[in-house]
């Protein structure tokens, strides 16, 4: 048998194999690509043309073949970078380039204004020299009044438009027309979301992005058109009317509908033409502009519930990238009517950061989920596909967004409130129109509907990434167990009688089980398990585990300008691909410090009552440190006709719980002087806090012997400092009888391993925290600790209130003694913790 020229290296010599036998291992390692695997080994066995190869040949031959299919796919990784490294080179030479012409730009101008300012100052004062030095700073717009007549209302005098349009969108995607200025901690990389800047000194507030995707032109062209898909806050998006163009291009009338990101402002809407062409290289280009009375046209809807928005040349600029792919350009260019919204509010509506992140930064992002979702690149759990989670994520902003908004054309109607106007009730008696016919035998025959309780407020020197994180983290600080019980049992066929939420809630704990991260983790798709106790008979109905599906995003606090939400609703075991959702939520948007001028800080002071009023003669920008946010709450029930009252009342009390739970946590979370960082208190104060540090310093030494640390000062709060600071997790808990001790202090070690805070830690149980193994070797030495004082207690692990396991070395636990040398509390300490 001729032998062919395979070879493997075994201990210093080749070893050839037939094509046969290379065929036949092949076909085992297919199967069977784990090295430990039994199937393999039977496979071996059961093919005769192996037999005569020795085991360790074999062996050796499979570790070969690992490596070379290790080699091959970081090659292939290797060249795929290095194809994204010499794109983005490309895309950074055009970007340097683009920037050089605004620079040279400016400098002309600049010399110019001069020239202008100098001959203005020889002129007399009544010469208005001036006005044409301030005009032509302003990047010099084409006055719509001169642009010369056409008739749009036919396909030559659109086309004409399309071009124009076409023409200036272009000039803001690779030109000088807009001074654009890049976005603080948007870097440009391999790996990196794009170039991403925002206008500076323009009409209207304008984005524009740049970036890399593995798509090609035609794929990423079809994802963008398709609005509704990835732009969250578009209600809908309908096309009027469709033109040809030459060359395959289209014309194409559309409407679209945007939702109000509060309840305290109108939604917009859009009347736009979107030209989609190719240019001579080969590019795609997808622009569009608002028509109006400047640009001639038909007329588009007029619907009395939305404020007319208008469109500047804005779109996308897709190229063709070599050896695959596609560079993308975007811009984002809109007028929102500011005036039309309260003072306090036109921050939202003139900050581009805002619309980068809403509209232009989401576009890029979704296309590259996509892209990354093709190539296999991103695995989900679950077994669900990515398609069906996206689906998910935008039914759950979608619902929360109609929830807000209560549009009428969808059903809703406002209910009379109790006499304080601080929450809105607004009722869906047609719930199908919004819900879908499938979801009717949710709602008895003798009616019934949806209800929708929801609130704005103002929040002063609140991080929203870091709220909206605690909210997440930590449920029972202002969830009701009751509420969300009867939330769930909604979804059956007979729900429970209508809840009154409890002034102490139920207790119950939390565990997230993620779903879907996106690529930059600026989004979290996850079911919370929320694991219910009934304490007597008549409360075992609601002693069940409950199931949220649920939304977070923006608690990156590095993101400028970015929204941060959590919504949720409710769903049973089943989880299915269709099933009814329910969102309720929080959203927190920041109010752009650079647009608070003092009429708006002094409009803010009012509204947020004289408890945040601040001493005269500190304005907003006294000490540098100004940030606002507005927070808007919606909570969805559903309810039978003849029980409405009833359950308006409840949601009504309930949100009004809520609205005083955050604030007391946006309190305690809140940076306690300008100028610290964006996070908890760092150090309670407190005289009790010293105290207690006090205590358990010397009640460590009087059982031990040792000191617990070395106080190297004199001052009042050394000891305190010494403690909060020290590299172990030491915490306290309380000692009752037929109580299982809670937490009642910690350090900051004690809890970043906990994963809470100091406002949260009091819902924290110890036996929740250990596992089982270290709730027996506490229970057999408690005794010891009761009667020596202390004792130490081997490593082991436990889980914080995320249910993440996390090891430590060594733990001691000693009594503490208050000054009187009664037992005051348990303190514990861990030594070496870190995270599993």
């Amino acid at each position: 048998m001729a032998l062919s020229m395979h070879k493997e290296m075994d201990a210093g010599k080749y070893v050839r194999y037939t094509p046969e036998q290379v065929e036949a291992l092949e076909r085992v390692y297919s199967e069977c690509p784990k090295p430990s695997s039994l199937r393999r080994q039977q496979l071996i066995r059961e093919c005769p043309i192996l037999s005569n190869i020795e085991p360790k040949q074999i062996k050796v031959w499979f570790q070969n073949r690992r490596c070379r299919e290790k080699q091959r796919k970081e090659a292939s990784r290797l060249q795929t970078v290095n194809r994204k490294l010499s794109a983005m080179n490309k895309l950074l030479m055009e970007e340097n380039d683009r920037l050089q012409k605004q620079v040279s730009h400016l400098v002309y101008e600049n010399g110019y204004m001069k020239q202008q300012i100098h001959t203005a100052s020889a002129a007399t004062t009544t010469d208005n020299s001036c006005d044409s030095v301030v005009m032509s700073g302003q990047n010099q717009q084409q006055n719509p009044t001169q642009r010369p007549q056409r008739d749009a209302n036919n396909p030559a005098g659109l086309l004409a438009v399309a071009e124009e349009t076409l023409a200036e969108f272009l000039s803001k995607a690779t030109g000088t027309a807009v001074d654009w200025v890049q976005m603080i901690g948007m870097k440009p990389g391999p790996e990196s979301i794009g170039i991403v800047a925002v206008s500076r000194n323009s009409s209207g507030i304008a984005a524009r992005a740049c970036g890399l995707v593995s798509l090609e032109p035609t794929k990423v062209a079809e994802i963008l058109k398709d609005r509704l898909s990835w732009y969250r806050d578009c209600r809908c998006v309908d096309v009027l009317s469709i033109v040809p163009t030459g060359g395959g291009g289209t014309i194409e009338l559309m409407y679209m509908q945007t939702y109000a990101p509060t309840t305290l402002a109108a939604a917009r809407d859009f009347w736009t033409l979107r030209y989609t062409t190719s240019l001579e290289d080969g590019s795609l280009v997808i622009c569009e502009r608002s028509l109006n009375a400047s640009t001639g046209g038909p007329t588009g809807p007029s619907p009395s519930n939305f404020v007319r928005a208008e469109m500047l040349p804005s779109g996308f600029l897709i190229r063709p990238c070599e050896g695959g792919g596609s560079i993308i350009h975007i811009v984002d260019h809109v007028d929102l009517d500011v005036w039309s919204v309260p003072e306090v509010l036109r921050p939202l509506y003139e900050s581009s950061k805002i619309l980068a992140q809403k509209l232009t930064i989401a576009a890029l992002q979704h296309i590259k989920q996509i892209a990354q979702e093709s190539s296999g690149e991103i695995q989900y759990g679950g077994g669900r596909q990515p398609a069906v989670l996206r689906t998910f994520s935008q039914r759950l902003c979608r619902g929360f967004n109609d929830a807000v908004n209560g549009f009428v054309d969808d059903g809703w109607s406002l209910l009379g409130n109790d006499g304080v106007e601080d929450v809105t009730i607004a009722v869906n008696s047609s719930p199908n129109k919004f819900l879908g016919s499938n979801y009717s035998s949710m709602f008895p025959t003798f009616g019934g509907g949806v209800l929708c309780a929801k609130a704005s407020m103002l929040l002063q020197n609140v991080p929203p990434a870091l709220l909206v994180r605690f909210l997440r983290e930590h449920r029972s600080e202002w969830a009701d167990y009751g509420v969300d019980a009867y939330s769930a049992t909604c979804l059956k066929s007979s729900p429970y009688a209508v809840p009154c939420p409890r002034p102490g809630g139920f207790p119950s704990s939390q565990v997230i089980l993620p779903l879907a991260p996106t690529i930059e983790h600026e989004e979290f798709l996850e079911v919370v398990r929320i694991e219910g106790h009934a304490f007597s008979p008549e409360d075992v109905a609601l002693a069940r585990d409950m199931y949220l599906l649920q939304l977070c995003s923006g608690i990156d606090e590095n993101s400028v300008g970015a929204c941060a939400q959590l919504v949720f609703a409710p769903i049973d075991e089943s989880f299915a691909d269709d099933a009814l959702l329910l969102p309720s939520g929080f959203r927190v948007i920041p109010l752009d410090p650079k647009s608070d001028g003092p009429t708006t800080s002094r409009t803010l002071d009012l509204l947020e009552g004289s408890r945040n009023a601040r001493p005269s003669g500190e304005g907003a920008g006294s000490n540098g440190y100004n940030l606002r946010s507005v927070l808007t709450i919606a909570f969805q029930f559903t309810f039978e006709n003849h029980l409405r009252d009833n359950v308006a009342s409840m949601a009504r009390q309930y949100v009004r719980s809520v609205v005083a739970s955050v604030q007391r946590v946006a309190m305690a979370i809140a940076p306690s002087r300008p100028g610290t960082q964006l996070g908890p208190k760092s150090l309670p104060g407190s005289p009790e806090a010293h105290a207690l540090a006090r205590w358990i310093s010397r009640s460590y030494r009087m059982h031990t012997g040792a000191e617990l640390f070395r106080v190297e000062s004199a001052a009042s709060d050394a000891i305190l400092k010494q403690l909060w600071h020290h590299s172990d997790a030491i915490m306290c808990c309380s000692v009752k009888t037929n109580a299982s001790p809670i937490f009642t202090f910690s350090n900051q070690a004690g809890l970043d391993m906990l994963e809470t805070t100091l406002v949260a830690l009091q819902d924290i149980m110890l036996d929740k925290v250990l596992d089982e193994a270290g709730r027996k070797i506490l229970c057999s030495e408690f005794s010891k600790i009761m009667q020596q004082g202390y004792a130490s207690l081997p490593g082991g692990i436990c889980v914080s209130s995320m249910n993440r396991p996390v090891s430590y070395e060594q733990a001691i636990a000693w009594k503490v003694l208050n000054d009187d040398d009664a037992n005051h509390c348990l303190a514990f300490m861990f030594i070496n913790w870190s995270f599993v």
